[in-house]
């Protein structure tokens, strides 16, 4: 043994954070293994390791006994007092039983000790850093895929992309760099493992708090996101200050910040909508761009019928029920679209007490080919 493992242990100790005694006692037990299956030993051992001298040393540990019945475990009283006249009964003798060529060994195996606990040591020291970036954004680089991941470096670890959480409209190759929201960090026998998504709305709300320095002070409030990725997305958007505008905050001068949201998503359509926490102005805005006649609330079943004019129809439900499905997700009601002629062939609308027009002031759409 060399004092360079010492020297050694100091370092991890100091850059690894990794406590010295701990690999002490790692190394100490290992090398009793070691001992046992070189030498065909099973007997009680120990062995005392002293870095500062660089040696190190194996005792067979034996009870003193009237009988001996096992020479591996037990030693009798008088030859223990042929040793020390001060052994009694029950007292342990420890005798060096170190071989001559156990040197090479101790070292070969102290060596695999301590590269096992450096290995852990970062894993542990990984899965500490990004346990806490649960729910957050980082930029990687694509590394290389399979069927089933794509692998996306994120410095010190490999984080895993599904295939499901891949947006439809993207296509990936070595070396893209990409955002990606990180949706859960396990512990395994091989180390952490990372998952992430670009598919996730956790995705939308983070680049918005990227983009927009009013909803990462605080002052404009992200309330509730739907998503269908690679498509179109509605986000509700809340300003306490009825001085600050939370839709053109996010929207920015000229639609810039929204913009590099969209470029980001590869052009998915993004719906900026005001909060409200009247479900009749709120349920307007989240089925933007269409214009709304009237909204009727049915507190019970929270779900809402939302009356719109005749020309709107096909624009307030969307392409396959899009703009009202997510616009159901964003709001938490459920809505039943209907065209002004038909609500009046029912007899719902007018009402006996017909609420306003809602005006639908509160939108920002990112679908027109001008803003595109």
């Amino acid at each position: 043994m060399s004092t360079e493992l010492y020297d050694a242990l100091l370092y991890l100790e100091k850059e690894k954070g990794i406590e010295r005694n701990l690999i002490i006692e790692a190394i100490e037990a290992a090398l009793v293994s070691a001992y046992k299956r070189n030498f065909n030993q099973a007997q009680n051992v120990r062995v005392d390791l002293n870095l500062e001298t660089g040696t190190m040393r194996v005792f067979a540990r034996k009870e003193v006994v009237d009988e001996v019945f096992d020479s591996r475990l037990e030693i009798s009283e008088a030859d223990a007092r042929e040793i020390n006249p001060s052994y009694e009964l029950g007292d342990i003798v420890e005798l060096e039983v170190t071989p001559k060529d156990f040197g090479r060994i101790a070292a070969q195996t102290a060596k695999q000790v301590v590269t096992q606990r450096v290995r852990e040591a970062e894993r542990g020291i990984i899965y500490s850093e990004f346990i806490d970036r649960e729910e957050d954004i980082m930029t990687g680089i694509v590394q290389r895929q399979d069927s089933r991941f794509i692998y996306v470096s994120l410095g010190k670890i490999e984080a895993l992309l599904p295939l499901a959480e891949q947006m439809p409209n993207e296509s990936y190759k070595p070396h893209d760099r990409i955002k990606v929201y990180i949706t859960k960090v396990e512990r395994t026998t091989k180390g952490p493992q990372i998952f992430v998504s670009r598919t996730h709305p956790g995705l939308l709300k983070r680049l918005f708090e990227i983009e927009v320095p009013e909803i990462f002070d605080g002052t404009v409030e992200i309330r509730s996101v739907s998503r269908e990725a690679g498509d179109r997305s509605k986000i509700s958007v809340y300003a306490e200050n009825p001085e600050v505008d939370p839709v053109g905050a996010c929207v920015g001068p000229k639609g810039s910040r929204v913009q590099a949201i969209v470029n980001e998503l590869k052009g998915e359509k993004i719906d900026i909508v005001k909060w409200s926490e009247d479900p009749v102005v709120f349920v307007a805005n989240a089925l933007s761009p269409s214009k709304v006649i009237d909204v009727q609330v049915d507190e019970e079943a929270k779900a809402t019928t939302v009356i719109v004019p005749d020309y709107q129809l096909s624009l307030a439900i969307g392409k396959r029920g899009q703009n009202a499905r997510l616009a159901a997700k964003l709001t938490g009601w459920k809505i039943d679209i209907k065209s002004e002629t038909d609500a009046r062939e029912a007899g719902i609308y007018p009402r006996d007490h017909a609420a306003p027009a809602v005006e639908d002031e509160g939108a920002y759409d990112f679908s027109s080919e001008e803003i595109e």
